[in-house]
């Protein structure tokens, strides 16, 4: 990438997601100056000890003169954040964020804006149940997809695009409702049945934990996700994951109706049809993605640290 797209970056919140936006950024050369607005002064010396960030304070005055701020808080203090933040913004600057939700913050946040300046929302699908600075990774974003408001003027999504394309995603350019629903699908749906399946196995009797392998540490990994974020975001995107919950119960009873018959013949059909939808949708994992990402892929951390 030639030239520094950004004079100035600020970061809102350096938690996971945000500590790795503010280390790639620095590290591809993707703003001149990068800078955060934190919650707690010893997240700010922290970000600075470890190179994240050239200034960082408590004080939303750090933001002064900033043309990309970027919002990696949790959805519902978006707005008032991005409020606070606004008098402190150059003229021309855009406004992203990293949330999982992107409806919600589309009706909202370019309200709160002067016409001079715009949002753009994103939606990097990496991550992990892990949560704070500690855990941020320069190359979190290398490879992973990135969702961008496809209904944005086209010279400001090109500018996020390039943004995200210097820190290593592969963009995607999405409507905000067409997100809400297809992150429904791929990543809430997957998190709340974990999360289902975890809340079951108070059922389980209590010597079955002796029998744990593998299967079962790969399906219930996400299921130890911070419960804060998660239920935000699900309770954000409701509407969109009625559906896919809807379908998947559907699909479970029509799977333990067959079982419990002992019907191998319409059981195996199932199966069969469903690693073939699997295919369909996505090639095989790769086992070596995770590995060069450091960090197993999850929906976002959107901590304010």
């Amino acid at each position: 990438m030639s030239g520094a797209p950004f004079e100035k970056l600020a970061v809102v919140g350096l938690g996971l997601l945000g500590g790795s936006v503010a280390l790639a950024a620095r590290a591809h050369g993707a703003a001149n100056t990068v800078v955060a607005w934190t919650r707690r002064a010893e997240t700010a010396r922290d970000a600075i000890e470890r190179g994240a960030v050239e200034a960082a304070d408590t004080d939303p005055a750090v933001l002064e003169g900033c043309d990309l701020l970027v919002l990696a808080t949790p959805i519902e203090t978006m707005p008032a954040i991005l409020a606070a933040a606004v008098p402190h913004l150059t003229e021309g600057a855009l406004v992203t964020d990293v949330g999982s939700v992107k409806g919600c913050l589309a009706e909202t946040l370019p309200g709160l804006l002067p016409a001079t300046v715009r949002y753009v929302g994103s939606h990097p699908m990496a991550g992990s149940h892990l949560r704070g600075l500690e855990h941020a990774q320069t190359n979190l974003f290398e490879g992973a997809a990135c969702i961008v408001d496809a209904s944005a003027a086209p010279s400001d999504a090109a500018r996020i695009t390039a943004f995200w394309e210097a820190l290593g995603a592969r963009v995607l350019l999405r409507p905000a409702i067409r997100h809400d629903e297809e992150v429904g699908w791929i990543s809430h749906a997957p998190h709340a049945v974990a999360f289902a399946f975890a809340r079951a196995l108070e059922e389980a009797p209590a010597a079955a934990s002796e029998l744990r392998g593998s299967g079962f540490r790969d399906f219930t990994r996400i299921a130890h996700s911070d419960p804060e974020l998660w239920a935000e975001i699900l309770c954000a995107n409701g509407k969109a994951l009625a559906g896919p919950l809807a379908a998947v119960a559907d699909r479970l009873r029509e799977l333990a109706r067959a079982a419990e018959q002992g019907d191998t013949e319409t059981t195996l059909r199932y199966l069969a049809a469903a690693r073939d939808s699997l295919a369909r949708l996505a090639p095989a994992p790769d086992p070596g993605a995770e590995t060069r990402r450091s960090i197993p892929e999850r929906k976002t951390d959107d901590s304010n640290e």
